[in-house]
């Protein structure tokens, strides 16, 4: 009898291991300059359930995102909460980009900004601050990706480091 019950917890702990997964909480941004468009080109990936959580708690909008009730102020407040909470630099002064909008990929939402007339041969630096989701949840971890020309460089910014910068 004891040989079974020991048989039984050896089978039933590895499967309940698994049913306390760990939820991620990650952001990933790529930043590439266009030489033919002569602007920085910008898509940030964020998780749908994690957004709907923060439009829920922080404007307290039941937004259903990628659903066929998404609410009509969905975007307004997205986009609202980007420009609060995604800082473009360029040579070390704060620029204006365009929010030019959002598709869903499964699981995910991805934001399209752009910073426009941007001339490579004067293009010192660009710092991204991105405190997205930061506010919600601790552990939340945004990674950016910069390809400017052969340069490139990647950062893991976390609620205590939220920014990052590529020198050229």
């Amino acid at each position: 009898m004891k040989s079974l019950k020991k048989l039984l917890v050896l089978l039933l702990l590895p499967l309940m291991a698994f049913t306390a997964a760990h939820k991620f909480y990650v952001s990933v941004t790529n930043v590439n300059y266009s030489e033919k468009d002569k602007a920085l080109q910008i898509t940030s990936r964020i998780f749908i359930d994690d957004l709907d959580k923060l439009l829920l708690e922080r404007y307290d909008l039941k937004a259903q995102l990628a659903t066929g009730e998404e609410s009509p102020l969905a975007d307004a407040y997205l986009e609202k909460y980007l420009r609060a909470k995604f800082v473009i630099e360029v040579n070390g002064n704060n620029v204006d980009y365009t929010y030019i909008g959002k598709k869903y990929d499964a699981d995910v939402v991805i934001f399209y900004v752009e910073v426009p007339n941007v001339d490579k041969a004067t293009l010192k630096s660009v710092q991204i601050e991105n405190e997205i989701l930061t506010d919600l949840f601790d552990e939340q971890q945004n990674v950016v990706h910069f390809k400017i020309g052969d340069q490139k460089k990647s950062f893991v910014l976390v609620k205590s480091r939220t920014k990052g910068m590529l020198n050229l």
